[in-house]
């Protein structure tokens, strides 16, 4: 992954065998954009890529040159007011008033390996032959203000890794308003932006449209990531689909308010931009002080969308989530909520767990009710005292009772939450986030702790160590149930206001940090009433997380499909629950449900003990199953084949590295009568391996991968003719693909 510097023509080349990113020293001395796509021979000179034009309206930077314009120039880094109108990467404000800054380059400097980011979640690698790292230094000596980029270019992924780090060096203070992570200046608007849009309990849909001139992107205010936009976009050619075509996908490692854009402007220049929310951001730098943005991760594929998502997968499967989780099969799970919510003792829980085992459950997960005063969901949070009429024996008898009967022992909590009936409340109203004398607003019955107080991660930290300290804990489900409101922190000085909501993450990645050090083994699955929180960012932290509340089959094959566009399959929490569904009140088969959960982190949620003995044995089936595929799944590659937002069947399937086995899900909403034949066209096997193909039927047949890929796998059922198979609507079928011995 060679990153080279052509003196002569101040070019910058970074590149592996599947991406290249080329950059300039501009006349000017600004950093400028040439290309970034597949990878490019490598050559002294890329200068036919820079293009200046004389122009109506320009403001020019040379009194002698009338083609030199900041406003065409496609930049790295760019500014606003000194001849470039666009969005800008960077605003600041300096002590006598001016936001007019221009970034001129000074050095590069090339680092192997990879650094970390001080106090924020970021890709890594495990030795330093694994990736090279740019870094070029910028400044504006006059304002004081200077900016270093990095760009690091891994050795098995054709991905780039961004981030800035913005210093000041001048008297007074610096305010900084915005500092995108990552600028990419295209020279074409020729394509089409995915999002993955939503909201609770439908998130993250697949959205695809044009881009048209003007800014269009996507954003979240909500101080968290939000259920309704996830920090991600890609821009993808017209013709571009699943396996064909180019996409370039843009990702933000940050788990707060963000800003997604694509400005296309009226020469149909594109200029994405990718970062913090300059919305109620304002960063005040003395000197000496420096501000490091979170990290933007850029991929390219030409191998469509699948080949761009894989290349998310496997980054952030093996090089973003850490710890002992990171290779380790999830185990099988159920969660008492959907079977009791907070209505429990001990004795029903335990019942509930002995059912459990004897299907083949490996993890029992206590949800929400077992600590003081938390019957609803109107009190309880924040003193963290355990329910001893609930849990006689508290936390540690309790788990030593369900390791008894063959269990491991899940938790569910909310730390940074407080309900205003708690003793934290009353003894320290100031660290409830919320302007004084305003009685701050209510979400969900509840308020916030100001995370960026580090008073409240020490108590935070202490409170949580001391509870689980010599408890049999092996999961904690980290929940996150309202959005952040009320953005006032008491403990910081009204000039820093504008800091409290990057502050409040910041301290959340302290406490999941920590934590997370002192537990190395506890699995740990991130939480925002559902998906409001699924991010890259809690993904350093917590290798997988709940992927929605809506637990419904149906409405979870569009969940689970927009969701594999940037997400590893590991990382997706799903569960098999109860009929007629919490949410929409659907009933599904108890097959089909499954076939669904077993594309993620698998488990169930709903009450065993209820249950007719041929469900029972059916789930002891389908465990047994998940046990045998889950390595596949979870470790393997997924394709995606059939998209659930195009009308018909949704398909995916996931193939296991050496291809020497697959496992594939179909599923169909409404059934059809007299339809047409059907097939689905696999991808990712050996073409010359001969497979053994078991239909949900258990019917054998041998096929080999060429055919299975080119030709498709035959889907026809009783629907295309008089349906005699007693199939009806929410069928799914799944197929297991194994290769013969040579």
């Amino acid at each position: 992954m060679p990153i080279r510097f052509h003196e002569q023509s101040r070019t910058f080349h970074l590149f592996n065998d599947q991406i290249s990113c080329l950059m300039k020293v501009l006349p000017g001395g600004q950093l400028g954009q040439l290309y970034c796509g597949k990878v490019l021979h490598d050559r002294p000179d890329f200068d036919h890529l820079f293009e200046c034009r004389p122009r109506p309206m320009l403001v020019c930077y040379f009194e002698e040159d009338e083609a030199y314009s900041l406003e065409h120039c496609k930049q790295e880094y760019p500014t606003y007011g000194v001849g470039d109108m666009h969005l800008p990467a960077l605003d600041a404000r300096t002590p006598a008033g001016s936001r007019l800054l221009d970034l001129r380059y000074q050095g590069y400097a090339i680092l192997p390996g990879k650094p970390p980011l001080q106090g924020l979640p970021a890709t890594y690698v495990e030795e330093d032959g694994e990736a090279d790292t740019l870094r070029i230094d910028l400044a504006d000596p006059d304002a004081g203000v200077q900016v270093s980029l990095y760009y690091t270019v891994f050795r098995d992924f054709a991905a780039i890794a961004r981030h800035a780090e913005i210093g000041y060096a001048g008297p007074g203070t610096l305010e900084l308003d915005c500092a995108m992570s990552l600028c990419l200046d295209l020279p074409d608007a020729d394509y089409e932006m995915i999002e993955l849009t939503g909201a609770w309990a439908r998130e993250r849909h697949v959205v695809r449209r044009p881009l048209a001139e003007g800014v269009q992107g996507v954003y979240s205010l909500r101080g968290c990531s939000s259920h309704h936009f996830n920090p991600f976009l890609a821009l993808v050619r017209p013709e571009c689909r699943e396996q064909t075509g180019e996409a370039l996908g843009f990702s933000l490692v940050y788990s707060g308010n963000f800003a997604a854009r694509a400005d296309v402007d009226p020469y149909h220049v594109t200029r994405v931009t990718l970062g913090i929310h300059p919305q109620h951001f304002c960063w005040p730098l003395a000197a000496g002080e420096t501000f490091v943005t979170p990290e933007a991760v850029l991929v390219y594929s030409d191998a469509g969308l699948n080949g761009m998502s894989q290349t998310f997968h496997r980054l952030y499967r093996t090089r973003l989530a850490r710890g002992y989780w990171r290779d380790r099969v999830r185990p099988i799970l159920l969660n008492n909520w959907e079977a009791t919510y907070f209505a429990f003792t001990q004795e029903k829980l335990l019942n509930l767990a002995g059912q459990a085992r004897q299907l083949g459950v490996e993890l029992f997960v206590l949800d929400d009710g077992w600590f003081a005063n938390r019957n609803s969901d109107r009190g309880g949070l924040g003193d963290w005292e355990i329910d001893r009429e609930k849990l006689p024996g508290g936390l540690a008898g309790f788990g030593q009772a369900l390791n008894e009967i063959g269990m491991q022992f899940g938790l569910w909590m909310e730390p940074e939450m407080v309900s205003d009936d708690s003793r934290l409340w009353a003894e320290h109203p100031d660290w409830v986030l919320g302007l004084p004398g305003r009685r701050p607003h209510p979400g969900r019955h509840q308020y916030l702790l100001d995370m960026g107080n580090p008073a409240v991660v020490e108590y935070l930290y202490r409170r949580l160590e001391s509870l689980l300290d010599g408890v049999p804990v092996t999961y904690i489900k980290w929940d996150m149930n309202r959005s952040i409101s009320d953005a006032w922190s008491r403990s910081t000085e009204a000039a820093r206001q504008g800091t409290v909501l990057h502050r409040y993450i910041l301290g959340v990645y302290a406490l999941y940090d920590r934590l997370t050090k002192r537990f190395p083994q506890i699995l740990f699955e991130s939480c925002a009433s559902g998906g409001a929180r699924f991010d890259p960012g809690m993904l350093f932290y917590a290798p997988q997380c709940w992927t929605s509340d809506d637990t419904d089959a149906v409405e979870r094959l569009s969940i689970q499909y927009g969701t594999s566009m940037v997400y590893p399959i590991s990382s997706m929490g799903a569960h098999v629950s109860a009929v007629p569904n919490h949410q929409l009140n659907r009933v599904t088969p108890l097959a089909t449900r499954a076939a669904v959960a077993l594309f993620g982190t698998f488990g169930y949620e709903l009450d065993l003990t209820k249950l007719p003995e041929a469900e029972k044995q059916a789930i002891r089936e389908q465990i047994t199953f998940a046990k045998a595929w889950r390595q596949v799944v979870q470790f393997g590659t997924f394709w995606r084949l059939q998209s659930p937002f195009d009308g018909g069947d949704t398909a995916w399937m996931a193939v296991a590295p050496d291809g020497s086995s697959a496992l594939v899900g179909v599923y169909r909403v409404l059934q059809q009568v007299n339809a047409g034949f059907r097939r689905v066209r696999l991808a990712g096997l050996d073409p010359v391996r001969l497979y053994r193909v078991t239909g949900p039927d258990g019917a054998v047949s041998r096929h080999y991968g060429d055919e299975l890929m080119q030709v498709g796998l035959v889907t026809s059922d009783g629907s295309c003719g008089e349906n005699k198979t007693g199939e009806g609507d929410f069928t799914a079928w799944l197929y297991q693909l194994e290769a013969e011995k040579a």
